[in-house]
């Protein structure tokens, strides 16, 4: 896990801390591009590195999701209002976080989905995606519902699909290098998942400039239109 050092705000040292969790090496890395003096923790899948690390007043995650709604492809932004739990308990997202995250997807061009992610245990594949989706999700993490700060918030983006599914052997990433059955899947992320992780991260950067501006308090100024 690494740290990055306390971040206040784009020039505002009144606005609330904001924790960025990301799970993965290539997440974070990410995020620190387009946040150089961003509080960062790369928590590990499923927060196994977190190690009950304070997440101060308000926390976002960052990084990909796997689709589970048909009809979102690679590369679809996610912004969630609520995250379903693998409890079966819902939880509401901040709604200032989130309207200035759904303000920047505008800004950047893209239209975000929003409504509901879910945060499984287990990488989900097959049936598992159409369960989760009649929940009334549109895409699923291992993280966002695992945040115990007090506001919660998350940009994802799709990076596997319904119809872009991944095969059994990337529960084990490490194993998937020497199957050769994986080596056409493993080339594909390559190429998506990098640019996935910095779409999420861009928007990110641009959210959280706005959440500052409004004092880390109120976005009712902030659009929040979506699908």
């Amino acid at each position: 896990m690494r740290w990055l050092g306390p971040w206040h705000g784009f020039g505002r040292m009144d606005t609330p801390e904001v924790t960025v969790i990301a799970a993965t090496r290539l997440e974070a890395w990410a995020v620190r591009r387009v946040l150089p003096r961003g509080r960062i923790i790369e928590a590990g899948v499923g927060l196994r590195r977190l190690r009950g690390r304070d997440l101060g007043e308000a926390a976002v995650s960052c990084g990909v999701a796997g689709g589970v709604r048909p009809g979102l492809p690679t590369g679809s932004v996610v912004i969630p209002q609520r995250v379903l739990r693998a409890s079966g308990e819902w939880v509401t997202c901040d709604p200032s976080l989130v309207a200035a995250l759904v303000a920047a997807s505008h800004e950047v061009g893209l239209k975000p989905e929003l409504g509901a992610i879910g945060t499984a245990v287990a990488f989900v594949r097959g049936t598992d995606r159409e369960s989760w989706a009649e929940r009334g999700c549109a895409a699923v993490d291992m993280e966002t519902g695992l945040l115990t700060a007090p506001r919660i918030a998350a940009v994802r983006v799709i990076l596997d699909t319904r119809e872009r599914e991944l095969s059994e052997v990337w529960r084990r990433p490490a194993s998937a290098f020497v199957r050769p059955e994986a080596w056409g899947e493993a080339f594909w992320l390559f190429r998506e998942a990098p640019r996935c992780a910095g779409r999420a991260a861009a928007i990110l950067a641009a959210g959280l400039r706005l959440y500052a501006r409004a004092g880390g308090r109120s976005a009712r100024n902030v659009p929040a239109g979506g699908t």
